[in-house]
């Protein structure tokens, strides 16, 4: 059982897959890490030795930021725009799409569910 960065990588999958479980590591970070650690991306979790898992943990100390860093960083680059009042700090404390996508249809996963009013008049008639 492979643990990197706090994170317990799932046994089964394979390690380029496995590395993508940890928040800021997705696919081509993946493979390059795994380049450099010289470590087959085939290789299944549960397979590596302690030598290879602490490799890829020092490869990621040492150039990548991640999990809660880059988290703190995030929030704090989203509070920036918040503060200095731009259009996507704007859309960021409206809770609106910030890169330009169409609002009056669609937007959903970010508006929340529809206010569904008309249901709601029609059933103050009935």
């Amino acid at each position: 059982m492979a643990r990197i960065a706090g994170i317990t990588l799932p046994p089964e999958k394979r390690i380029e897959i496995g590395l993508t479980y940890i928040y800021g590591i997705g696919r081509s970070k993946a493979a390059k890490i795994l380049d450099e650690a010289r470590i087959d991306k085939n290789k299944k979790v549960k397979d590596l030795t302690e030598d290879e898992v602490n490799k890829i943990r020092q490869i990621i100390e040492k150039r990548e930021k991640i999990e809660g860093e880059l988290r703190k960083e995030v929030s704090a680059d989203i509070k920036r725009l918040i503060d200095i009042g731009c259009y996507r700090g704007l859309r960021h404390k409206r809770n609106l799409p910030v890169r330009g996508q169409r609002t009056k249809t669609n937007a959903r996963s970010r508006k929340g569910p529809r206010g569904h009013t008309i249901k709601k008049l029609k059933e103050k008639k009935a």
